[in-house]
């Protein structure tokens, strides 16, 4: 199984925000810190919010953080809301199922229970295990930046 990018950059954005939540971060911060296109980060930020894992302030000192504890943001939620399509096989999408022997053979039954699987193990993770030393995270972040130099 392979997350999209989409996926992968709204757990990144919600790493950047559990290592910054002393203070609120905007798209181009994460964008940034990333060297992430901020239109993916704005897309992105978007349904994070839509989805209730961020809050976005408006204004001139707005920007995003945390809706609630890194401990209480569940990794499973964050995939499966933001994955658009979990039918790993055709079998697995009525949609765009072709396959000729759906029903009939034993794969269909095996992708699943393993995508099952899959969910189940990010079921036992927070974002707060993502981010278990802040501190280094952060170093990361600004060593690079220009007023770190």
């Amino acid at each position: 199984m392979r997350l999209t990018l989409h996926t992968d950059y709204a757990i990144r954005t919600l790493i950047y925000l559990a290592v910054n939540q002393d203070r609120l971060a905007t798209i181009s911060d994460i964008s940034d810190g990333y060297d992430i296109s901020k239109n993916h980060m704005m897309k992105v930020a978007q349904e994070l919010v839509h989805h209730g894992f961020v809050v976005s302030e408006r204004g001139r000192n707005g920007g995003l953080r945390l809706s609630r504890a890194p401990s209480e943001i569940n990794m499973a939620d964050v995939v499966e809301k933001m994955e658009s399509d979990f039918g790993l096989v055709a079998c697995l999408d009525p949609a765009r199922n072709n396959c000729k022997i759906t029903g009939v053979c034993g794969a269909q039954h095996v992708i699943y229970e393993a995508m099952q699987a899959f969910l189940a193990v990010l079921r036992n993770y927070t974002l707060q295990d993502s981010v278990p030393n802040p501190d280094n995270i952060r170093r990361v972040f600004y060593a690079e930046s220009p007023a770190a130099k």
